[in-house]
């Protein structure tokens, strides 16, 4: 693909403990004391041959009146630990004289937030089937994946979900969880953070629309759900935790093994699997907090999948209906890193280069177009800082562009070429279709 400012091979992220199997030992819990009923009078004051019978009677009096308090104390305790966090207590009182309609307080099911906010989220969670071919609505020639319901305006509801699900489409469509069946119109969709925007014209039939939750509210270790089709089984809920609220990922955005950009996820061991892409990630409050996007498949490994931010997710979605597209600068070169572990050039094409002892990092250009084409920048050039800033890879250069510049700014461009350091300015433009 052309259509990216370049490559990067890396794999940092998948040095560190993240994917170590082993689990150090904890220690065991250390108990600080415990909860002792000590009765009044020790058994030497009842080996007095001496004592009256008075004295004895008081005595009795006191140690009974003691246990008793003892007693119900030890039962209020007990009682007060072993309480659910709530209790409803429904309490009502006959009518007539026959006593009935007397309710028995009832203890609540723990798992009743997860029923509630299944059943509140679940209908606005739809199945996506993605025609790849054109003619042909055969299953054979699809893709699945899920979306989400977040408004409805003008009679046409709107559905969110990932770029990569609706990639390549012929035809659209979404399945609720009744098992309707409808026609959908791709709105816009963007690569870079992998969301898109579909439409259908007639909202009959189409679920509620989601409550959308605030994602920088999430704690480690919050329950929360993956409402989505995985496999073709729509509809499917599983639950988990949030295991990491901000985990930065290496991600290819062409799919092609080239790590060339980073994603801000939600880690979840939640299940989420094949089909579950688009879909919901959802709080006990019923809110859905993020989009599931992608998970870690491999030998050993369970319990990783990623779900995108809902704060970050509504960004793209607000410029996806208002433009059809996210604008983002464009500079217009193909790169690829001159320091690479995992393709690191040759001693024939660092010659080529003719790179300056002291030059170790920086992008190669492969191709240049658009602005950088028309500001003379051009193959073997160099690219080793920006506006002053070190640039060492290509990651470093989208970051740079995307997150430091936008659409009509200069940027000024340090390379080399021939061995000798040059400058250019460049005026930066729209991404074309």
């Amino acid at each position: 693909m052309r259509d990216n400012e370049g490559e990067r091979i890396t794999m940092g992220l998948f040095g560190d403990d993240f994917y170590s199997t082993k689990v150090s030992r904890r220690a065991e819990p250390v108990q600080k004391g415990k909860l002792q009923i000590i009765r009044p009078g020790g058994r030497d004051r009842w080996q007095n041959p001496r004592r009256s019978r008075s004295g004895i009677s008081s005595t009795v009096k006191v140690a009974v009146i003691s246990s008793v308090i003892s007693s119900i104390v030890t039962v209020t305790l007990f009682s007060f630990i072993m309480q659910p966090a709530s209790i409803p207590l429904a309490n009502a009182t006959g009518n007539g004289g026959n006593g009935s309609n007397v309710q028995a307080a009832q203890t609540a099911d723990p798992y009743d937030r997860i029923i509630q906010a299944a059943a509140e989220v679940r209908p606005s969670v739809v199945s996506i089937v993605n025609h790849k071919t054109g003619g042909s609505l055969s299953m054979e020639d699809s893709a699945l994946g899920s979306g989400v319901i977040f408004k409805k305006e003008d009679g046409k509801a709107y559905i969110m979900t990932n770029h990569h699900v609706v990639e390549g489409a012929s035809d659209l469509e979404i399945v609720t969880v009744e098992g309707e069946t409808h026609k959908a119109k791709l709105v816009g969709k963007d690569r870079v953070s992998d969301i898109a925007v579909m439409s259908v014209e007639d909202a009959k039939g189409i679920g509620p629309v989601a409550e959308i939750g605030d994602s920088s509210k999430l704690q480690r270790g919050q329950t929360v759900l993956a409402i989505g089709n995985p496999l073709g089984l729509g509809g499917t809920l599983t639950s988990g935790i949030v295991s990491y609220t901000d985990r930065i990922l290496p991600v290819s955005i062409n799919q092609d093994g080239v790590y060339d950009w980073e994603q801000n996820v939600i880690q979840t061991d939640a299940a989420i699997n094949e089909g579950n892409s688009g879909g919901a990630l959802v709080d006990l409050n019923g809110k859905v907090v993020g989009i599931n996007t992608m998970k870690i498949s491999d030998t050993g490994v369970e319990g990783l999948g990623f779900a995108i931010p809902m704060n970050e997710v509504m960004k793209t979605v607000d410029s996806l209906l208002l433009n059809g597209k996210v604008s983002r600068p464009y500079l217009g070169v193909y790169t690829v890193d001159l320091s690479n572990p995992y393709a690191p050039l040759d001693d024939e094409q660092r010659k080529d280069l003719k790179l300056p002892s002291h030059v170790d990092s920086g992008v190669v250009v492969l191709e240049a177009s658009g602005p950088a084409s028309e500001a003379g920048l051009k193959l073997n050039d160099v690219i080793t800082e920006f506006d002053g800033q070190k640039i060492t890879s290509t990651l470093d250069l989208r970051k740079y562009l995307y997150d430091e510049k936008k659409i009509g700014d200069t940027i000024e461009v340090t390379f080399y070429r021939d061995g000798n350091a040059e400058k250019v300015s460049v005026k930066l433009t729209d991404k074309p279709e």
